[in-house]
């Protein structure tokens, strides 16, 4: 073999060995992207990774409301992405939202409704975009509810809330015949209900007055008016109640504690609570203020509206149906009823049990 051709053949095992040492090179670095990408899907950063789900509450200012986002949050840590947005009590400004959440892909949606009646538009545009969507504490109407296999709801049951609220005022009744001011063994009441047509508004003030006169005790309506869950309205509503019933009342409903409160300061105003002068006055929702009222023995009773569990279970469900999953009470930790609705269950709370809602 001559000099040349031996030159030609090194030469060639020469370029052989450069570009494979190439390719090792390259195939090396991809590993090392790869690798580094991998670490950072562990660690939740990397975007798409964990699912991302946009939360529609209908005002953030709600006291309950604000414990239940707070339980969403809480919940999501480190599981996924929540995009919780104030839908300012208006249902355009909710519906600007959904469009945007789903403008941006979320791969779920949690809405609590400022009208339960629009669901049904939400609804169709989840469908639409395949986004599926879980409603929260604003019930839609069972028509909504049947036109998708992804919508679900979470919530407490209304009537339940009331007819507790209803044995906590008529267990007092009972126990204090004084409460019976005029002796005519009829309970005269007051009733401040929350926003009309809400499912919760309508049941809590129905149920409440059929505990009482299941527990076979007579009631008169003295007054009644919506306050819109609002505290200082339920206050303005009950002073009005108050200039023109003036101590012929005997007992206080509020359909949440809110404006339970805020009865409370209106009754305040004009000595309850002080100088063996009292007011029974219950309300709904356990909220941190209304056990501090409980504790102060301003308020009789309240109902445990589970903020905790409401958030926690809304949040399970959207993650598990954002991840591509079907709910079960495996996946959730919630009992499903009817394959659509999780009941979170209520409990009476008075001074002496307050520490199960604290």
């Amino acid at each position: 073999m001559n000099k040349k051709v031996v030159s030609m053949m090194l030469a060639a095992a020469l370029a052989t060995t450069v570009v494979g040492c190439g390719n090792k090179t390259d195939t090396n670095a991809g590993t090392a992207n790869n690798n580094a990408g991998g670490a950072k899907t562990e660690t939740g950063t990397t975007a798409g990774k964990q699912p991302t789900i946009g939360v529609a509450i209908y005002k953030f200012d709600d006291t309950f409301m604000t414990g239940v986002r707070n339980a969403i949050s809480a919940a999501a840590e480190g599981k996924a992405k929540v995009d919780i947005v104030d839908s300012q009590n208006s249902q355009p400004t909710q519906n600007d939202k959904v469009d945007l959440f789903i403008t941006k892909k979320v791969n779920g949606l949690l809405v609590n409704p400022v009208d339960r009646t629009a669901a049904g538009v939400i609804i169709d545009k989840a469908k639409a975009a395949n986004i599926p969507v879980v409603f929260l504490n604003r019930e839609p109407l069972a028509d909504d509810m049947k036109k998708w296999d992804k919508v679900y709801y979470v919530g407490a049951k209304a009537e339940q809330s009331g007819t507790m609220a209803g044995q906590l005022v008529a267990d007092y009744f009972k126990a204090h015949p004084e409460a019976d001011k005029n002796k005519d063994g009829k309970l005269q009441y007051a009733m401040l209900k929350g926003e009309p047509g809400h499912q919760d508004a309508e049941l809590r003030t129905k149920f409440a007055v059929k505990a009482v006169e299941d527990a076979g005790i007579g009631v008169e309506k003295l007054a009644e008016d919506t306050a819109m869950w609002d505290r200082v309205k339920g206050q303005e509503k009950m002073a009005a109640f108050l200039a023109s019933q003036g101590d012929k009342i005997e007992a206080v409903f509020a359909n949440n504690d809110d404006m339970a409160l805020g009865a409370i300061e209106a009754l305040k105003a004009k000595g309850y609570f002080q100088g063996g002068k009292y007011m029974p006055v219950v309300g709904v929702d356990a909220t941190a203020p209304a056990v501090k009222a409980l504790e102060e023995g301003t308020m009789l009773g309240t109902v445990l509206n589970d903020a905790k569990n409401q958030g926690a279970a809304s949040f399970a469900l959207a993650n598990v149906l954002a991840s591509g999953q079907t709910p079960s009470k495996e996946n959730t930790g919630f009992e499903i009823t009817d394959g659509k609705y999780i009941w979170v269950p209520y409990k009476k709370i008075t001074k002496e049990n307050m520490n199960d809602a604290k």
